[in-house]
C-alpha cells in the first residue's frame, strides 16, 4: 500500500498527519473502543458515501455510542479533506473513538468528547497482472470474535488471519467456520456455481460490505442471478468462479485456492461481465452529486 497523503483530520482540524496526535489515554488506543470506515473515491467523488455514513451509523449504535456528526456534517469534513489531498483517485480512512478519560476503567464513560480522525491515501490500482492471472487466497479457520458486523477497529484476529496468506505468497485469506464460508480477512467473498452468484447471508459473523452490495446490484444488471445462502466449504472449494470484494480492492478474481487452481485457474467470465459493468457504473458516477 502506498504512503497516506499529507494532511489528515482531527477533531476538527486539518493538520499534517505527521503532526497529528492523540492522548495515550484515549480508549481507541487502550481498548480499541472505536469504529471507522474505509470508502474509495474516483476521479474526486466518493463511492457510495451514503452507504458508508449508514454502515459507521450501525457500528456505533451497536457499541451504545451516538454518532459525533450528522450524514451532511461527515460530508463536509470528508470532501475538504479529499479536496485538499488533491482530489483524484483515492481512498479515505474515518474512525471515531469513544473518547480520552482521565484514569483506565473498562466501564465506558458515557459523556466524555469524543475522537474523530480521518486521512486519505492514494487509492491501488489493480494491476495488469491481476486481471490476467487473478490471485490465490489460502483457507483458515474464522477465530475472530462473535460481533463480526460491527466495524470496529479491534482487528488483532484479522490481522493475524490476513498474515496467513503474506506467508504463504497469497493476496488473502478466505475463512471458514463450522463448515461454512464466512467471510475473507479483509473482504467479502463471492463465490460462482452452476451460473449464480452466492454470497453468504448477513449475520453477526460478517460484516455487510458495502462493495459486496454494489457487486449484488452488478450482477443483476448484467443477468447474472444472485443469491444469499449458506456456502459450505465443499462448494467453496468445487466453485466455477470466486471473487474477493473490498472498498480498496474492487473486485477480483481467485483462481488458485490452497494452491489448487479454480475453476480453470483463469479468471472467469462471469467476474469479468461484473468488473466491466463496474468500471461503467463508474463512469456513469462522475461527476454527479454524491
Amino acid at each position: 500500500m502506498a504512503e497516506p497523503l499529507p494532511l489528515c483530520y482531527l477533531n476538527g482540524d486539518y493538520l499534517p498527519l505527521g503532526e497529528a496526535r492523540i492522548s495515550p489515554l484515549d480508549r481507541g488506543f487502550l481498548y480499541a473502543d472505536a469504529v471507522y470506515e474505509v470508502m474509495p473515491v474516483y476521479g474526486g467523488r466518493p463511492f457510495r458515501f451514503g452507504a458508508h455514513s449508514e454502515r459507521l451509523a450501525r457500528s456505533l449504535a451497536a457499541i451504545s455510542m451516538e454518532d459525533p456528526h450528522t450524514p451532511g456534517e461527515w460530508r463536509a469534513i470528508l470532501a475538504a479533506l479529499i479536496e485538499r489531498n488533491g482530489g483524484g483517485d483515492q481512498y479515505v480512512y474515518w474512525q471515531v473513538t469513544r473518547g480520552a478519560q482521565l484514569g483506565r476503567t473498562h466501564a465506558p464513560l458515557p459523556h466524555i468528547p469524543r475522537t474523530v480522525f480521518a486521512f486519505c491515501a492514494p487509492l491501488p490500482a489493480l494491476s495488469a497482472d491481476t486481471l490476467e492471472k487473478g490471485v490465490s487466497c489460502v483457507t483458515a479457520a474464522d477465530t475472530r470474535w462473535a460481533r463480526c458486523d460491527i466495524k470496529s477497529t479491534a482487528l488483532l484476529a484479522n490481522v493475524l488471519l490476513r498474515q496467513l496468506s503474506v506467508d504463504a505468497a497469497a493476496a488473502e485469506t478466505i475463512l471458514l467456520r463450522d463448515g461454512e464460508l464466512t467471510e475473507a480477512s479483509a473482504s467479502a467473498v463471492h463465490v460462482v456455481l452452476g451460473g449464480t452468484l452466492l454470497v453468504p447471508p448477513h449475520s453477526h459473523q460478517i460484516l455487510p460490505g458495502t462493495t459486496r452490495g454494489v457487486v449484488e446490484e452488478l450482477a443483476s444488471r448484467v443477468a447474472l442471478p444472485c443469491h444469499s445462502a449458506p456456502v459450505s466449504e465443499a462448494q467453496l472449494r468445487a466453485a466455477d468462479e470466486i471473487w474477493l470484494s473490498a472498498a480498496t480492492r474492487e473486485v477480483q478474481p481467485v483462481t488458485r485456492l490452497d494452491n489448487r487452481a479454480v475453476g480453470t485457474g483463469k479468471p472467469g467470465p462471469a467476474w469479468r461481465r461484473v468488473y466491466d459493468e463496474l468500471q461503467r457504473y463508474k463512469l456513469e458516477l462522475a461527476g454527479t452529486p454524491w
